[in-house]
């Protein structure tokens, strides 16, 4: 049985934005947080490296594997591996409208073949015992009828599919840039909400449009739960923010108990020669809005200082931040 609670606040899968390093960071500003995987390719997970895309911290879990495919042997095998590497979920990609996607004949276009995605979605049900997702838009191009999402998501749902992260948009596939995509076509929290009318045994997780935590607290009472994209990145705080609201028993670290297991975190990570400059790039939002926040993102993202590849640059900025050095380091609140 699913726990409509798993959902409660998911940090959306963003291409060359949500890889582990960042995940790991994000884990620390929410706790109960469902984490997702950048979306990956059956393609890469399959004739590529496995492990370059599929390790993940354990400190990372829920978290899922979204997956960008449409052929369902291929899928099935990629599934086989998120589960064989850990993963909570499996989840589809059929919201994603850029070119590159469309041209693999999946993302958002695959909208306009619910058969398709429904086979899909079934043959990885059976090839795997943790739940399989979807993550989809409200409709294609200008097509804003309310049938066309809700006949999608009831061939999804006669799989036995039971968990929907809505994009309260419709996805334009000729004529805008994936930016565009996020902004310009309109929000029609209406017609998510209609969903979870028309299908009451399924968990429905809105996204899109959701930039601070008032909004994602409200919208987070009125559906299952709520998935944060761009405003987890540009301001991750607001992770935290609404953590504090929908779990206010679960005691959260502070920004300098954060830099501290991210100084830890990014450390090992170097050892193991992964470039600083990967582990310092999801924390460049931590303090926007905060006197200094333009010095902390430029020490952060200065190219000498990130090829000497010494993890104490991150304290180097807080310190700056602060205007002042503490005496020793913070452990982490467990």
């Amino acid at each position: 049985m699913l726990n409509p609670s798993d959902w409660r606040l998911c940090v959306a899968p963003m291409i060359d934005v949500t890889d582990r390093h960042c995940r790991y960071f994000h884990r620390l500003l929410a706790p109960r947080a469902r984490l997702y995987t950048e979306m990956i390719t059956t393609g890469a997970l399959l004739h590529g490296d496995v492990g370059r895309h599929l390790d993940f911290d354990e400190t990372e879990h829920p978290v899922a594997l979204q997956l960008g495919g449409s052929e369902p042997e291929a899928l099935v095998q990629a599934a086989r591996l998120g589960r064989q590497w850990g993963y909570d979920e499996i989840n589809l990609n059929c919201g994603c409208p850029s070119e590159r996607v469309q041209r693999g004949a999946f993302g958002a276009c695959l909208m306009a073949e619910p058969a398709l995605v429904a086979d899909c979605i079934k043959a990885m049900q059976d090839a795997v015992d943790i739940p399989v997702t979807v993550k989809h838009r409200l409709g294609l191009d200008y097509d804003e009828s309310y049938g066309f999402v809700r006949d999608f998501v009831g061939a999804i749902h006669d799989t036995g599919c039971r968990v929907f992260i809505v994009h309260a948009r419709n996805a334009v596939l000729k004529g805008l840039s994936p930016k565009d995509n996020r902004e310009i076509p309109p929000l029609r929290y209406d017609l998510a909400g209609q969903l979870k009318v028309d299908f009451p045994d399924s968990i429905f997780v809105l996204n899109g449009g959701l930039a601070d935590a008032a909004a994602s607290v409200a919208a987070a009472e009125e559906f299952d739960g709520v998935m944060l994209g761009r405003a987890a990145w540009h301001t991750p705080r607001v992770l935290s923010e609404v953590s504090m609201q929908l779990w206010p028993s679960v005691r959260l670290p502070t920004d300098a108990q954060v830099v501290d297991a991210m100084v830890t975190y990014a450390a090992a990570q170097v050892a193991r020669g992964v470039p600083l400059r990967v582990m310092t790039r999801p924390l460049l939002g931590l303090v926007n809005g905060q006197s200094g926040a333009r010095r902390w993102r430029r020490m952060l993202s200065d190219p000498a200082r990130l090829a000497t590849n010494e993890a104490g640059l991150i304290y180097d900025a807080w310190r700056s931040l602060l205007g002042q050095m503490r005496e020793q380091p913070v452990e982490l609140s467990q």
